[in-house]
């Protein structure tokens, strides 16, 4: 299967876009390294930089490897939006039940 998970808000703690000082949450990366362990496709999609232009894609990757992030792909820019609509979503607090 082809995980695409969030990074902000999901497998850590960011506070008014301060990506710097964003909090990893362990148990979740650790659930989403099992997929990974498991032969799963994991693909980081995060919109960092997504309305100011910035590319994150440095302090992004620097941040995966310190917090141990088991990954497939990392990919930047994912478009900003309200709501996200898609018959294979599921929501951040049902997946990490």
């Amino acid at each position: 299967m082809i995980y695409m998970i969030d990074i902000d808000n999901t497998i850590c703690k960011t506070s008014n876009s301060d990506y710097k000082n964003s909090i990893p949450m362990h148990d979740r990366i650790e659930k989403v390294n099992s997929l990974y362990d498991q032969g799963h496709t994991v693909i980081y999609w995060t919109a960092r930089g997504m309305n100011s232009g910035t590319d994150h894609t440095e302090l992004t990757t620097k941040q995966l490897k310190l917090w141990n992030c088991k990954y497939t792909e990392l990919r930047m820019f994912k478009p900003s939006y309200d709501v996200w609509v898609d018959d294979k979503a599921i929501n951040e607090m049902d997946f990490f039940k």
